[in-house]
Order: C-alpha cells, then structure tokens, then sequence
C-alpha cells in the first residue's frame, strides 16, 4: 500500500495496545473467512511485483528465501538477478568453490547464508540429482533449511497448502488474532493458526499475501491501523476505534 496514501492520523499509537486477556486462540469459522477474503482482496489490489513470484523452480525459490533471511527486499532484487544469472542450477552452485560464492553473495552480510546455501546444492545433487524434494521430512533433513524455509518452498515451488511463520506472519496473527502476551512464546499457537487459514487451494497466494500485509500496512513501528481491513476484529486495535 503506498505510503503517500496515509495521513498520520491513520497510524495511532494506540493501536499497539492490547485489550484481550492471554488464552488459546479459538478460531470463529466466519472470523476465518472475512480475515481470508479481507486479505486476498488486498493481495489482488497491492500485492508487491517480485520476480522470485515469477517462477516455481524450487532453486530459485530457495536462493530467494536464503537471501531475505534478515535482509530488506530492496537489497536482495539485483543480488538474486546477479547471483542466478552466475548460478542458475543446484550443479552449478555445487560446482563452485565456497569462496567464490562468497564473493558473489558480497555485500548482503551475514555470511553464513552462502555457505548453508551451498552445502544445500551439494547435498541435492549428491543425493537427489539435482531436483529439490518437496515431501518436508527430506527437506528439513537439510542443514539450514528450517521449518519456515521447508514451508515456503512447498508453498511456492510446489504449490502446496503449507504455512508459514516469519517475523511478519507472526506479527500479523498475534497482532489479529491473540493480541496480548509476547508472540515468541506462542510461536506453537501461531503455527497451528497459520495453517487452520490457508484456503483450501490458495496457499501460495495466501502465503505471499501474508508477508506483504506484514511489511506493508501491519508493519511493526509504525502500522497503518485505519486504512486496515482487518481493523473491526483485530484484537490490537483500539477500541475507542470501534464504535
């Protein structure tokens, strides 16, 4: 959502504040419904144009995912351009020494990225030939691929209904459907609550859409709580806001 679109007044600080008491989420089927549609209406007008979204290769789905592991979307667009163009296959990365791949992975930081995304390659095209499984024990066999990575990639490499938890989803759920306590330590209850909402059929849409939410409109300092679609059953949302 552009952010000339938004007035001050539509980001209160208010809206942090929490008014429900700590208790496992019970999740009210129509509550699920209006929070889907709500959110794949938004996804439809103000979905982001990203071009990992232009393609279900399991490699470049992954490459994409390693690199926005702490890192802002702007930074890694040209990088993934430049790192698939210089490696467009599991065999073509495993092939490459790790310096190298460090050097071409330079200066997105965190270093450790790189390497686990070799030891990736070499282990698909050691083990599997080259083709990235999709069943999410085989997967979470990878050292470095964890359970949201394993998420995304059978979401949107292999189209499956699979969730996700990233900083942004878990910000989104608590903020949405639990509203008090610290999201850490519901990280169980969130995981369980992103899978009962996928829409049977939709989870790459639904998923991507979540993420966007997350870092467009639901963002963590300073939300735009006015113009969300969520406001009339967010738990976080002021209340005064409401009558």
């Amino acid at each position: 959502m552009p952010r000339r679109d938004v007035t001050a007044a539509a980001r209160p600080r208010a809206a942090r504040r929490a008014r429900t008491p700590s208790k496992p989420t019970v999740l009210d089927r129509g509550l699920k419904r209006r929070f889907q549609l709500r959110l794949l209406k938004w996804y439809r007008e103000h979905g982001r144009d990203l071009p990992w979204r232009k393609t279900s290769d399991p490699y470049k789905i992954l490459v994409s995912e390693v690199m926005l592991q702490q890192t802002q979307v702007d930074r890694v667009i040209p990088k993934y351009h430049e790192f698939l163009e210089r490696y467009p296959s599991f065999e073509r990365l495993a092939a490459a020494s790790t310096e190298e791949v460090k050097k071409t992975w330079y200066p997105l930081g965190y270093n450790i990225r790189p390497l686990r995304l070799h030891s990736i390659a070499c282990e698909t095209v050691a083990r599997y030939g080259g083709t990235l499984p999709k069943e999410p024990e085989q997967l979470l066999s990878f050292k470095g691929i964890g359970r949201y990575t394993a998420g995304a990639i059978r979401s949107f490499a292999f189209n499956e209904d699979a969730p996700i938890l990233d900083t942004n989803v878990i910000r989104v759920l608590h903020r949405v459907f639990i509203g008090t306590g610290d999201p850490k330590a519901r990280k169980a209850e969130l995981w369980k609550l992103s899978e009962a909402l996928i829409p049977r059929g939709k989870g790459y849409d639904f998923n991507q859409a979540l993420m966007d939410f997350g870092a467009m409109v639901c963002n963590a300092r300073d939300p735009y709580c006015l113009l969300c679609p969520m406001k009339d059953f967010c738990k976080t949302y002021p209340f005064e806001h409401k009558r």
